[in-house]
């Protein structure tokens, strides 16, 4: 085979995105055996498994991987061709966007909301944001992140949507509760739980311990904010967050919070996309709507 048409590289593009043959055979309408051929077709004209089995799952060939950006850049030329005017009332596409739980459990429901009054042919896909997937965002399957950054990594675009201050999480009998603030020498003797899905939220309180000799327990390290609030709730374990989640915290379980005795680096929120999906109308359309919903939030930094 020679030649490649587009029917064929939109095939490559949900086959990759989807890992699964049969959810992709669905998304396209077409049956399982049709897309299989199509599989086919395209492993013998790119010499390469493209999927390859492990398992009960499938994973990317490097080749896949180099090949998902490029494909994707080349058919939303084509569409930019076509495409006269983008009505969100009759897209149908689907996203992904990769934030943290919370983001997922207190912004997104009015998210969905007005994706449903405005543009109801659009499906959101949550995954958890790994912090190390930054600089892989161009090779991911991933329309949006939500995330904490200091410097805009290249090849990224982004939207501001604000900044606040890290803050020591606690339960309301924690024995540092009844000080104005927590001194990190205080803290140091108390363990901690830590998220490790999001933006770098406390390494600094690391390197500030190390300075005086010092250094902390991690109890708990979880990708959820919902089960890090159980657990600082449960016992004198102590979590580094910024303000504004530690004020949503609060406000559903028996917790408080206290600023650091140190200078704290400030946390600054984007929403993120690679720029291969910058000049895309209806990504374009969405971002603008989800980072409204963010900036307006009651949950996002004041």
């Amino acid at each position: 085979m020679e030649r490649l048409n587009l029917n064929l590289l939109r095939a490559l593009v949900v086959l990759l995105e989807e890992r699964n043959v049969t959810q992709a055979a669905n998304r396209l309408h077409l049956t399982q055996s049709a897309m299989s051929r199509q599989l086919s077709q395209l492993r013998d004209y790119f010499g390469d498994p493209l999927l390859v089995r492990e398992q009960n799952d499938y994973l990317l060939s490097a080749r896949a991987k180099q090949l998902l950006p490029k494909v994707d850049a080349i058919l939303a030329d084509v569409d930019n061709l076509k495409q006269e005017e983008f009505k969100p009332e009759t897209c149908q596409r689907r996203f992904s966007f990769a934030c943290t739980d919370y983001v997922a459990q207190y912004i997104f429901p009015a998210v969905i909301n007005r994706l449903q009054r405005q543009a109801p042919g659009i499906d959101l896909i949550y995954e958890v944001w790994k912090p190390e997937q930054i600089t892989q965002l161009g090779h991911l399957p991933m329309d949006l992140v939500s995330t904490t950054l200091s410097v805009l990594p290249e090849g990224l675009c982004s939207i501001y949507l604000g900044a606040d201050k890290p803050v020591c999480l606690m339960s309301k009998n924690h024995p540092l509760a009844e000080h104005s603030e927590v001194v990190l020498a205080d803290a140091a003797d108390y363990p901690f739980v830590r998220l490790n899905s999001g933006g770098d939220k406390d390494s600094f309180i690391d390197k500030s311990l190390e300075k005086h000799g010092l250094n902390r327990r991690i109890l708990f390290e979880v990708p959820y904010f919902s089960a890090a609030f159980e657990v600082v709730a449960s016992n004198h374990s102590l979590m580094i967050l910024p303000e504004h989640i530690a004020d949503t915290a609060m406000q559903h379980l028996a917790l408080d919070y206290r600023p650091l005795d140190i200078r704290a680096p400030e946390n600054h929120y984007h929403l993120c996309w690679h720029e291969l999906h910058d000049k895309d109308p209806a990504h374009a359309w969405l971002r603008e709507c989800i980072a409204e919903e963010m900036k307006l939030s009651n949950y996002s930094p004041k």
